[in-house]
């Protein structure tokens, strides 16, 4: 059968049927599928057909527009057959920072027709295999990954083994491991963490430390603070830990001390530990910000300090969008596509808690 031939009965399918699975037209026409999505392209290009999960429609009404933050040339595809795409997506947590991430990961698979459905690990690597089975389990086609921790050659074995498409969300694989060639999308936490010290360098004030507790997060905020004070010539006494339930009062004294020693900025990553910094800090007599200048990182809570807290606010909502869009290409076609690592730029949230150095 001949090109023009293929491209008619692929129309007059379509037109009978309204939508066409491209696995029956593989069949029908006795050709492979890379031949199939050739036609496809050169049908939808001129407007002929729509392309959506697995098959073609008719052409649609016009798209919405595209939602800020989402990848250009996203997909866009409706459900074939009256059947969903399902996407499972794993989070260590749903009640701090993931809920603005799992809510548009969510709409973005609603605009396109498909179906999100949630498991949640509370931070265990067991409790991520396990909600990641129930998932394929339950018929999944493809992952948002979340994981516990930043994935490293304990994951490699499990990442391989999958058997659907994943995509990982707000982490960052090492370099050069496999779990490296998974798509990824992903809050350059590192530039974020430069603009939170720029900001403080700008105000003047030379002398920074950086408050912190461990989490997945915290390698790359750290990165960011100290490739800032090197690159803008400050001065640092380090970093000043903080547990897991909030800053203790040890550590509170160890911020104190350093704040009388001349310490006039703090990133403080995450910004409920801001809070309750805040808090212990002005119990100590430090005056915000006239004694120091405070930038919170996550700008989850931080507007509702006393005094609202300047942050640093990571795209979550953008995240949670590219994921899906990444998500959906891959399933979409395969490892005809390269690999993509989307990065996306935090912004500054500027309130009262810096202030020029007096």
């Amino acid at each position: 059968m001949f090109v023009e031939q293929r491209h008619e009965f692929i129309l007059r399918e379509v037109r009978e049927r309204g939508s066409v699975r491209l696995a029956d037209l593989v069949e029908r026409l006795q050709v492979s599928m890379v031949t199939l999505r050739r036609d496809v392209e050169h049908l939808a290009g001129r407007g002929l057909v729509t392309r959506v999960h697995g098959g073609i429609t008719l052409p649609q009404e016009p798209a919405r527009p595209v939602a800020e933050g989402t990848l250009a040339g996203a997909p866009a595809f409706r459900p074939v057959n009256d059947r969903a795409l399902t996407i499972g997506m794993l989070v260590p947590s749903a009640t701090y920072y993931y809920p603005s991430v799992i809510k548009a990961a969510r709409d973005r698979a609603q605009d396109l027709g498909a179906r999100l459905v949630l498991g949640v690990s509370r931070y265990d690597d067991e409790e991520d295999r396990k909600q990641v089975g129930q998932l394929i389990g339950g018929g999944a086609e493809g992952l948002l990954l979340t994981l516990s921790r930043q994935p490293d050659a304990s994951h490699v074995e499990w990442l391989a083994g999958l058997g659907v498409p994943a995509v990982l969300v707000e982490r960052v694989a090492e370099l050069g491991g496999p779990a490296s060639f998974l798509d990824a999308a992903a809050s350059h936490h590192a530039h974020g963490a430069f603009v939170g010290v720029r900001h403080l360098a700008e105000l003047g004030h030379r002398r920074v430390a950086m408050v912190s507790r461990s989490s997945p997060t915290a390698p790359r905020v750290r990165q960011g603070f100290l490739a800032a004070v090197r690159d803008l010539g400050l001065e640092t006494p380090g970093e000043f830990g903080v547990e897991q339930e909030g800053p203790s009062e040890e550590q509170v004294a160890q911020v104190v001390a350093a704040v009388r020693a001349g310490v006039t900025g703090l990133l403080v990553h995450n910004d409920e530990d801001a809070l309750l910094l805040v808090q212990h800090l002005r119990v100590a007599g430090v005056r915000i910000p006239h004694d120091v200048s405070i930038v919170a990182y996550d700008d989850e809570v931080a507007a509702l300090s006393d005094p609202p807290l300047t942050a640093v606010a990571p795209p979550k909502s953008a995240v949670g969008r590219n994921a899906v869009d990444l998500l959906v290409r891959r399933i979409e076609h395969g490892a005809d596509l390269p690999g993509q690592h989307v990065a996306l730029l935090p912004e500054l949230r500027v309130r009262e808690s810096t202030a020029p150095r007096g």
